[in-house]
């Protein structure tokens, strides 16, 4: 019995099998510098993810590499890359979800590359912010400073948190295939955030203001609807509810 339950734990990684990480490479402020594919080996530990995986290899192997980090807890969104294809958080990725033990990582597409795996997201979040105006505009008369905050049905509370729940980690960016074919296209990310304003009470736009805004191939009628969003989003927001709930919305002012 103890035999068997030894080799479970074996199996999942967690005594130490060696693990191969092919890691993209490239500085584009280096002079002379060209992409790379350089491999890393390391001994996995128990618990291991990516982002210690990385953080190891900086510290032992290459202070040279990069990679962007801030709270690893899944909530700042920083370490989003591409691991052996698909887009994810390095924080919230184990190391035992590959057997084989070879793990590829590459920087996340669609984004200004700043070097190996860090991208500029913030770039490209604040330049969205201020091409869908994602602020709150709020209704005639509710501007007054000296005026009691007002209330909000907590079902709407709800509805609106929600949708705040994103981390701004540009993995739904990525996985868009429209986005990767057409980079004036807003995004889920764009999208998700239009949503939640127009659920806002306190938010003074009409439908036909945020039609003149994603009522476009660039906007929510761009959507191929392959789910890329939806399938990758490391914090399962419902993207393609919001998107549909969009389309309705945007088809209304045609009438």
């Amino acid at each position: 019995m103890t035999a068997r339950l030894i080799t479970t734990v074996t199996d999942t990684g967690s005594t130490g099998r060696s693990l191969t990480f092919n890691i993209f490479r490239f500085d584009p402020l280096e002079s002379g510098d060209k992409p790379k594919m350089v491999s890393y080996s390391l001994d996995e530990t128990p618990g291991m993810t990516i982002f210690i995986a990385l953080n190891r290899l900086r510290e032992e192997q290459d202070s040279s590499l990069q990679f962007d980090f801030v709270c690893r807890a899944g909530i700042c969104g920083s370490c989003a890359m591409v691991i052996n294809g698909l887009p994810t958080l390095a924080c919230r990725t184990l190391t035992t979800r590959y057997p084989k033990g070879e793990i590829t990582l590459m920087p996340l597409p669609g984004f200004e590359l700043i070097g190996d795996l860090s991208v500029n997201t913030g770039k490209f979040m604040r330049q969205l912010a201020e091409r869908l105006q994602l602020w709150l505009h709020p209704r005639e008369g509710d501007q007054s400073i000296h005026a009691l905050e007002q209330a909000m049905d907590p079902d709407e509370a709800a509805r609106l948190y929600e949708l705040e729940r994103c981390v701004e980690c540009g993995v739904c960016v990525s996985a868009c295939a429209t986005r990767q074919m057409r980079d004036t296209f807003v995004g889920a990310v764009g999208l998700m955030k239009i949503a939640r304003f127009e659920l806002d009470s306190r938010d003074g736009r009409s439908l036909e203001d945020f039609y003149h805004v994603i009522g476009n191939q660039d906007g929510v009628f761009g959507c191929m609807t392959l789910l890329g969003c939806q399938d990758n989003c490391p914090k399962d927001l419902p993207h393609m509810q919001q998107i549909a709930y969009l389309r309705r919305k945007m088809a209304m002012t045609l009438l």
